[in-house]
């Protein structure tokens, strides 16, 4: 027989209250969108920033010999390699403050210290968050329209290299595969000016051959990826925010009414 009341048993069970509540009190949608954001927003910035630097690389290498001709794309690079510094900081501490509003919006937080007052600073805030959360959203559907751009180039030529070696295994003919080209300049990375622009035939066979062009298709592939993890961390932010602006007004009108 084990008795109905011990105090080791009532103390267990409090603590296991207290965990209960403690967990609950978690905001787990937002947990998982910041977990998200840092994971996309680190994959995207580390990724992007080597494979810009390894793309002025390609350029210089094989599209244009006349440094005057990149000069655009390379400062291009530089200043975006600075706009990444600040994008993964910028992230990092805004996701924090998405996350601790999470926290604070938390119904299960405000049902553990008691009775919840919704003041006109608190409807403020959350209100602030969504609409730059909805702001935010928008500017990196767009980054991440652009985070496609050089896939679609590097992926082109690829397949181009591919139709090379085809070309190659089917006709001895150095003529054969020669007209098969890809051009820098039709994808806006160089001028139409530039010499040469484009590369041809088994030279760009060669190119594709190489590991730095290996390595620079993979980076864009993971940055792409990472665009496309943040992006849907900006959805689940946009969900959290929203839920929590609308728990906040419906707490405000409820503390009015008592």
């Amino acid at each position: 027989m084990i008795p109905s009341k011990q105090p080791w048993l009532l103390g267990s069970s409090g603590c296991y209250d207290c965990c209960v509540r403690c967990l609950g009190g978690i905001p787990y949608v937002s947990l998982v969108a910041t977990l998200l954001c840092f994971s996309g927003v680190a994959l995207f910035c580390g990724c992007g920033h080597v494979a810009l630097t390894e793309t002025e690389k390609l350029v210089e290498m094989y599209f244009a010999h006349n440094h005057q001709d990149y000069i655009i794309l390379a400062n291009f690079v530089q200043y975006f390699q600075y706009v990444i510094y600040g994008l993964a900081s910028f992230f990092f501490l805004y996701c924090i403050l998405l996350l601790a509003e999470g926290f604070y919006t938390t119904s299960a937080i405000k049902q553990t210290y008691g009775d919840y007052r919704s003041t006109r600073c608190g409807r403020c805030i959350s209100t602030t968050f969504v609409v730059v959360t909805y702001i935010l959203t928008v500017i990196w559907l767009v980054v991440f329209a652009f985070s496609a751009v050089p896939v679609y180039f590097l992926y082109n030529m690829s397949f181009t290299c591919h139709t090379i070696n085809l070309l190659t295994e089917s006709s001895s003919s150095l003529n054969q595969h020669g007209w098969v080209c890809i051009d820098a300049r039709q994808y806006g990375l160089l001028p139409w000016n530039a010499t040469p622009g484009k590369v041809c035939g088994l030279t760009l066979a060669a190119i594709c051959k190489t590991k730095q062009f290996f390595l620079t298709y993979d980076l864009y592939v993971a940055a792409f990826a990472g665009a496309g993890i943040t992006l849907l961390a900006l959805f689940v932010y946009v969900i959290a925010t929203t839920y929590n602006f609308a728990v906040m007004r419906f707490m405000g009108r409820k503390s009015m009414t008592r």
